[in-house]
This record gives C-alpha cells, sequence and structure tokens, in this order.
C-alpha cells in the first residue's frame, strides 16, 4: 500500500494510502476527539465530535480519506466550541445512569465532558421516555440511552442477522429491533456500542444473587477465555495468564469450589470426535457442525433450520462440567445436587440464554444455575474491594482443575477443531490452513476437510458450500470466545488477538495437550448419554 505526505498542524506526516484522517491521527498519537468511532465497523460520522480542518473546510476525520497535500488542523478555539455544543447535544440524547453503565470505568463521553467543562443538562433530555427492550435472557437495550450512532447496527449486519433497525419516532430517529427478525444474543452490539445503551440481563442488579445462596453449596466454574482477559480490568495486558487470581477472589467472595470449565471441555471434545468418526462412517448429516456457542445455534435454528440436524448432539463444556457437578462429583461427596449452585463465568451473554433451555436439565435439574459474565465478575471483585493485583493465586479444586492443552484452545477461534482433530488422530497436529478472506479459513488433512470461521454472516459463505467439508467449526465472535459479548471493555481486534495469543501459549506449556488423555475423562465417562442433547 503507497505512502503519501499530509500535514496535521503544521507537522508534516506519513500516511497510507486508504486510510482516514483518524486513523492516521491515532497512530501518529495525535489527539481528535471522537466517541461513536470504532475501527471494527464502517464509521458512520454521526456524533460529529471528530471535525477537524482540512485546507479550507470542515471534515469528519473518521471517514474522510487522506489525499496527497492535505492540510489538517485538529484544534482551535471556533472548532472547539462546536464540538462542546455536538457534546451537548449528545447527552440531550443520552440518559446518564453512570452507576450502572458497562463503561463506567473507561468512559469516553464522561472524560470528554470533564475535558470541556461540560454542561450536561443544558439541553432538555429528548428520550427520557424512550422503551427499554429485552432480548431473551440476555441482553438489554435500553434506548433513552442511545445516542443513535448506528454501530449496533451495523455489527449486527456483520452478524448476517440486521435484528436492529432505524424508526422514525416523532420528529427523531430511534434504534428498535425488527420484529421480523430474530436476536441470536451474540452481544456484540455491547462491545460496539460507545454509551453502554446495551448491556447483558442482570449485568448490574443480579450480580449477586448466587453470593445470597446462604444454606447452599456454591461451586463456581471459570471459562477457557476469561483467564486471559479479566486481568485487563486491573492492570494486566490482554493474554496475561490470571486463572489463579481469578480463582482466588472467587474464594474471598464465598466460593465453596471454583473448578474449571477446559476440563468440560476436555469430554465434548472426546465425544465430539467420537460422533464425528461415526457420521463419516454413515456418510450421514455432513458436514458436522459444532455447537458450543450458543449463538452460532441460535443462527442456525432462527435463519438456516435445514441445517439443525448438522449440528453435534454434544453438549457444551461448561454445561457438561455442571452435569458432571451435580451427577458424579455430588454422589461421591455425599451432597444432595438440590443443594449445589454452579455458577458459569463466561466471555458470552448467550450463555444467560443457554441455561435456560429445559433439554439441558438432569433429573428436573439445570446443570447451570447462573452465568455471569467477565465484566459481571470484575464489577463484582470491584465491589467487595478485593485487591486483584495483589490478592494471592489459588489452585483450582480437583477433580475438575487441570485440562488438557485441547480443552484451553477452546477459547480462541479454530480450537475446538484442532481439540477434535487432536484426539481423531491421536496426536498434535499442525493444521495448514488455508485464509479465504478474514474470519474464514480451510484445511484438508489426512482426507478430513474441515472449515472454520468467526462471525455467522461468515459462516453463511460455508453453509452455501457445505457439501464441501466434513467438519465446520463456527464461533460468533470476533476471534471466537476470547472476543465475547461478555469481554472488558475496551474490546478491539488487536486485544482479541492478544488474548488468543495468551491461550496458545498456555497450551503450548501444558505437559497433556490431547483430552481424551485427561485421566478425569476416563473416570467419568461411564454415562455417556449426559454429554449428549438434541436440537429442535
Amino acid at each position: 500500500m503507497g505512502q503519501i505526505k499530509i500535514s496535521i498542524n503544521n507537522k508534516e506526516v506519513k500516511a497510507k494510502k486508504g486510510e482516514t484522517i483518524l486513523e492516521v491521527a491515532l497512530r501518529n498519537n495525535v489527539d481528535i476527539p471522537n466517541l461513536c468511532y470504532h475501527a471494527d465497523v464502517e464509521p458512520s460520522a454521526s456524533c460529529r465530535l471528530c471535525l477537524v480542518k482540512v485546507n479550507d473546510g470542515l471534515l469528519t476525520a473518521c471517514n474522510t480519506k487522506v489525499k496527497p497535500g492535505m492540510k489538517i488542523i485538529t484544534h482551535y478555539r471556533e472548532l472547539e466550541k462546536m464540538r462542546k455544543i455536538n457534546l451537548e447535544l449528545i447527552f440531550a440524547q443520552h440518559i446518564e445512569e453512570c452507576h450502572d453503565c458497562v463503561w463506567l470505568d473507561n468512559c469516553k463521553l464522561l472524560k470528554l465532558a470533564q475535558k470541556y467543562g461540560l454542561k450536561k443538562d443544558r439541553f432538555k433530555d429528548r428520550k427520557k421516555n424512550f422503551p427499554i427492550y429485552k432480548f431473551g435472557n440476555s441482553l438489554i437495550f435500553d434506548s433513552s440511552k442511545c445516542i443513535d450512532c448506528k454501530n449496533c447496527i451495523e455489527v449486527c449486519k456483520q452478524q448476517g442477522v440486521s435484528y436492529l433497525k432505524v424508526r422514525k419516532n416523532g420528529h427523531m430517529f430511534s434504534v428498535e429491533p425488527d420484529k421480523k427478525r430474530n436476536c441470536i444474543f451474540c452481544g456484540q452490539c455491547i462491545l460496539h456500542c460507545p454509551v453502554g445503551a446495551f448491556e447483558a440481563v442482570g449485568e448490574f442488579e443480579d450480580i449477586e444473587k448466587p453470593l445470597l445462596e446462604k444454606k447452599k453449596y456454591i461451586f463456581f466454574q471459570i471459562a477457557p477465555a476469561i483467564r486471559t482477559s479479566l486481568g485487563e480490568a486491573f492492570g494486566f495486558n490482554p493474554g496475561d495468564n490470571v486463572l489463579e487470581k481469578i480463582a482466588a477472589s472467587l474464594y474471598r467472595l464465598g466460593a465453596d469450589k471454583v473448578f474449571d470449565v477446559s476440563v468440560g471441555a476436555d469430554f465434548t471434545t472426546v465425544e465430539e470426535a467420537e460422533e464425528l468418526k461415526k457420521r463419516l462412517e454413515k456418510r450421514k448429516n455432513l458436514p458436522l457442525l459444532t455447537s458450543c456457542c450458543p449463538a452460532w445455534v441460535e443462527f442456525i435454528k432462527k435463519y438456516y433450520p435445514e441445517f439443525i440436524p448438522n449440528l453435534t448432539t454434544v453438549k457444551s463444556p461448561h454445561i457438561i462440567s455442571g452435569t458432571l457437578i451435580k451427577t458424579y462429583y455430588a454422589k461421591e461427596n455425599k451432597i444432595d445436587p438440590k443443594n449445589i449452585i454452579v455458577v458459569s463465568i463466561m466471555p458470552c451473554v448467550s450463555k444467560k440464554h443457554e441455561i435456560g433451555i429445559k433439554k439441558l436439565k438432569i433429573n428436573g435439574l439445570k446443570p447451570v444455575d447462573y452465568v455471569l459474565t467477565t465484566r459481571e465478575l470484575i464489577r463484582l471483585i470491584k465491589r467487595k474491594k478485593i485487591d486483584f493485583k495483589k490478592i494471592k493465586p489459588r489452585k483450582l479444586d480437583n477433580p475438575f482443575s487441570n485440562s488438557s492443552g485441547a480443552g484451553i484452545i477452546f477459547g480462541q477461534t479454530g480450537g475446538v477443531a484442532e481439540a477434535a482433530l487432536r484426539t481423531i488422530f491421536n496426536k498434535k497436529i499442525k493444521i495448514k490452513f488455508k485464509h479465504l478472506e478474514p474470519g474464514i479459513k480451510e484445511a484438508k488433512i489426512n482426507g478430513l476437510k474441515i472449515a472454520v470461521a468467526y462471525g455467522t454472516k461468515k459462516a453463511i459463505k460455508i453453509l452455501e458450500k457445505s457439501n464441501n467439508y466434513d467438519f465446520v467449526e463456527v464461533m460468533a465472535c470476533e476471534g471466537g470466545c476470547v472476543g465475547g459479548g461478555g469481554q472488558p471493555l475496551p474490546s478491539n481486534k488487536k486485544i482479541i488477538k492478544n488474548r488468543a495469543k495468551g491461550i496458545l501459549k498456555i497450551d503450548r506449556n501444558k505437559k497433556i495437550r490431547l483430552a481424551h488423555l485427561n485421566p478425569v475423562i476416563k473416570k467419568y465417562s461411564q454415562n455417556k448419554h449426559l454429554f449428549h442433547t438434541k436440537f429442535t
């Protein structure tokens, strides 16, 4: 990509052809106020805070491509006045509830208000009576907080869902759900909304509910992707493994036991590998589609139901480990399963929907009683004033404490497929993927044709040529679970990539890297029916 020269604040800088003014400025540490901009979605220039002077005119920096010889001025008195008025108008269509906002500790809008000495109530609130929408058991959208940046609409379209739309509302416009479409609960709207109009169900009101079950045994279990992301809220880098600090914090919160969902992922891997072998023998319902991502399952059920028979019948890792806790573990430790509360710490908001599916019940009990997202656990740790940085790490509890490397890599895209192939071929394999486009790759190994995708819209392209494959892994979110809708904010491609690198590093350092070699698998695999379900 060719380079061009432009001037920013009378200083010559080099820019790449095709870049926007804002991208060049950010790369060169030049401050241009912005709010609605997110690197992962097409810029809408709706907030107008990134206005800059270009030669003799005013343009929005987020969507204006650089041209040779551009002379850009980012700050001067009149421009700052315009930005301040824009900010005041934005506050007029944003109901402030800062105490229960996903951006509480990192709110760009509040920082800008402080920077400009803003009068937040200069203009009357125009959205005071706008409705609050609830999407299943997973998501809440408070349209009175929405600033109409349309990021949510764009990212929902990127998922191939287009559940959200703009509607004229009197003399204003509003974002609302499309009654003709269905939400898949992926939560990407949360990650891309700059003002916290979206949140997970119970994200603020219900996070202490599990701790109030005083006469019960409280067992927490931690998903693979959590260990390389949660630390970001406490000064650690994306990708740093803080699993044992998370465990220590959970014990401080009152946990009786803390387990690792990665062990459940080992069970999922073994069962999925066996199911794939059987389908290959019969040449029936191929390709086998993974089902551990509930948002992907919802996408299939609601938009491509003809592929329901292709979904693997194996339950997702935290459902399997929750089932094991309330059956084998309860019996071994002489605990009435009715007195066990299982809480899954997940990077995902669609898991909140998953635990309510009646077909997953075992002996009339839900395998998992509560799901807390990474963000919710962060908030709980802070609310209880636990010093996460200094807390002494603690080991997790047996028997669900030590997974194989295969169980760990479930946390990033391609991990489910690789884990299954390690078991099928009984060795650590190197898959040479051919990258078809960002988010889609395929490979052929020992005659087995596989495809991997993240983002449900990308998966459509795989479904359209499904006859080309034997095994397909799909995760709804960018990069897999590491980019899940319940993960810390901010979130972008670079952060997600570093979280994934941390997952792969943990796998490399594991003594056991094949799921079927985990001793726990042999101990608890007698009743296979516990690990399977049926999708309709």
